[in-house]
């Protein structure tokens, strides 16, 4: 069954491979508390679809390894390696006060902290390795462009009011003022 599309789904580890001679399965997990993976008991593939069923689980250094429903052999395990792992949003518990989850930031409205001028909206969060930055679709349109989701260049996030102010930094090359060295 597919989710619906106002519950999009998160991607909450992937399996790393096998785990010993079994068909246990080693996941890494990219929640806070790696075990809080196994409390989902059935995880998704971004489309909706069951991907695994966690029968027991327990944790590693690396993330944890489960058992999982009709994964009986090391090959099994094995051939789910890279496979993404998902959870509708509304099975995660809500964010305390003042907290959010990324997921919940695409869609909202980018404005300049300074001069209030609209930036565009976000399209999605990534991450390629140095933090998480912003893809932003700017609302006159164009290419989209990217933020650091960084406390300098967003320093507030009001996901009630679906709102963000950004304070983006200078591009490379982008001239703060006139040129005084033309002669």
């Amino acid at each position: 069954m597919a989710h619906a599309p106002e519950d999009p789904m998160i991607l909450v580890g992937r399996v790393a491979g096998g785990f010993g001679v079994r068909g246990e399965v080693r996941i890494a997990t990219y929640t806070e508390d790696p075990m809080s993976i196994a409390a989902f008991k059935t995880l998704k593939r971004q489309d909706g679809s069951v991907a695994l069923t966690i029968a027991s689980a327990r944790k590693t250094k690396d993330g944890v390894v489960c058992r999982c429903s009709g994964v009986d052999t090391k090959e099994a395990a094995d051939a789910l390696r890279g496979l993404r792992l998902y959870v509708p949003r509304s099975a995660l518990p809500e964010p305390d006060e003042d907290e959010f989850y990324l997921t919940d930031l695409v869609g909202l409205t980018v404005r300049h902290i300074q001069t209030d001028v609209l930036l565009g909206r976000v399209k999605s969060v990534q991450n390629f390795g140095a933090g998480d930055i912003l893809e932003i679709t700017p609302d006159l349109g164009g290419p989209t462009w990217y933020l650091p989701f960084t406390r300098a260049a967003v320093p507030e996030v009001k996901i009630g009011e679906g709102l963000i102010l950004a304070d983006p930094p200078a591009l490379v090359g982008e001239q703060e003022g006139p040129d005084e060295d033309q002669s």
